[in-house]
């Protein structure tokens, strides 16, 4: 259990949590390694005396704009903060003859542009030639790709730094920070959070710091009404807070494995109202999206394989769906994919058979290619007999042949043994009358 305790001021600090809990220091920042570790460029950037422009692009609540700021108070430039949503031309007029008055003093001027995909390209337009001489240092935060949004000259004058969503572990140094540090907190005595609720409130912030934080200043809020000496944030105060009710699910422990288990089964017995509620069950619990997609493609290898060949695409363009939209959007991608994976005919003679072929190859060995099949890229090698007999397919007109591809000591085994669903039930009919071909062939060669 996590615990604070909090300050009693005469002047209580009435700034959202989230914003008493903006870190100043680029030593605070938590997050974004691949951006601020040892030589990485934004910790260069701070490091040095020189600030290009830049595009900070990255989902809600990951820093950008405290990294703007703190990269500006590294360079002792004056700072400008604008919304896109908020201002227009007009507004960025005045801000152009406010960094000529800053230039004209020896400082310069980092304009930071909140939201900048929301500007249209006659409001970009209006600031790109003070970018250009460098009147202007421009800083533009966006959730958007800035290929869709932003102009291509500007574009081109612009650094883009990727921000990726803050990890599990990110968000619980954010929660623990705001417990531990009684600067931050609401009026009161002493409190705690419990394990739970601090693992479920991270899990529903989904990677932005800005929804924990809010979320847990809400909380604090309802605990507050409680009356008991120690406040402690429970479980209940965080549904209350976030307006969802928890499902019971341990994501590494047996309720995970009890319902991927459910999901699983219903593909498998072709029930798509059973697989689609298990798969909204883990959704809603908080499951990792990308585990279930993942789930979803080795159910089409493995329990459909080539009675619907196409399974295995639908599973991994819906996993491709979700990256690109995230939740939300992109959880009707998989559920698209779980319903067809359930209707789709079904098939393990692909699972099956690749067993038989690693238990064979454990209990044989590395049994020698056979000589014919072998490539023969030298004189020696085709001296040693490499390739020698080899039938070359395309020459026949049927483009079949009858020749051993298996060891020798293996020869005429059979490991894939297509059912008669679905698109299988055509490759078992291929098979069936290619082997009728190259008997009637043998017969006839025996005859003569």
């Amino acid at each position: 259990m996590e615990s604070f305790h909090k300050m009693n001021t005469s002047a209580q600090d009435t700034r959202p949590l989230a914003e008493k809990m903006r870190p100043e220091k680029i030593e605070d920042f938590v997050g974004q390694e691949h951006l601020l570790g040892p030589g990485k460029i934004l910790r260069q950037l701070q490091q040095g005396n020189y600030l290009p422009s830049l595009l900070l692009w990255g989902p809600p609540g990951t820093g950008k704009t405290t990294l703007a700021r703190i990269l500006a108070q590294s360079t002792n430039a004056c700072f400008i903060f604008f919304s896109a949503v908020l201002g227009g031309v007009k507004e960025i007029r005045q801000i152009v003859e406010e960094a000529r008055e800053n230039s004209a003093h020896g400082s310069k001027t980092i304009l930071f542009v909140d939201e900048i995909h929301r500007f249209n390209k006659s409001q970009q337009d209006a600031f790109l030639p003070h970018v250009e001489s460098g009147l202007l240092t421009l800083i533009g935060a966006t959730t958007e790709n800035p290929s869709f949004h932003v102009v291509a000259p500007l574009l081109s004058r612009c650094r883009v730094i990727t921000l990726n969503p803050l990890t599990s572990d990110n968000l619980h140094t954010i929660l623990r920070r705001a417990i531990d540090n009684p600067e931050h907190a609401i009026e009161g005595e002493h409190y705690t959070i419990t394990e739970a609720a601090a693992e479920y409130i991270v899990a529903m912030a989904d990677g932005d710091a800005r929804r924990l934080l809010n979320s847990l200043e809400i909380a604090f809020s309802l605990s507050e009404t409680k009356e008991q000496e120690q406040m402690s944030i429970s479980m209940t105060d965080v549904e209350e807070a976030l307006q969802r009710k928890t499902l019971r699910y341990d994501a590494g422990g047996e309720e995970h494995y009890n319902l991927i288990s459910a999901l699983h089964k219903s593909l498998r017995d072709s029930d798509p109202d059973g697989a689609l509620y298990w798969l909204g069950r883990m959704l809603q619990s908080g499951e990792d999206p990308l585990y279930i997609a993942r789930r979803l493609i080795r159910f089409a290898s493995e329990d459909i394989g080539n009675a619907e060949p196409q399974a295995l695409t639908v599973a991994l363009n819906a996993r491709e769906s979700f990256t690109i939209l995230g939740s939300p959007e992109g959880d009707l991608a998989l559920a698209q994919a779980a319903a067809y994976l359930a209707t789709a005919p079904k098939s393990n003679a692909i699972y099956t058979g690749y067993n038989k072929v690693i238990e064979e190859i454990k209990r044989s060995g590395s049994l020698p290619v056979p000589m014919h099949i072998r490539n023969a890229p030298t004189k020696l090698m085709k001296n040693l007999g490499y390739g020698k007999n080899y039938q070359y397919a395309h020459n026949d007109s049927s483009a079949l042949v009858d020749q051993e591809h298996l060891p020798d000591q293996l020869t005429g085994s059979l490991y894939y043994e297509p059912t008669n669903r679905g698109y299988e039930s055509i490759i078992k009919d291929r098979l069936t009358k290619w082997r009728q071909i190259l008997a009637q062939r043998n017969r006839k060669q025996e005859k003569q």
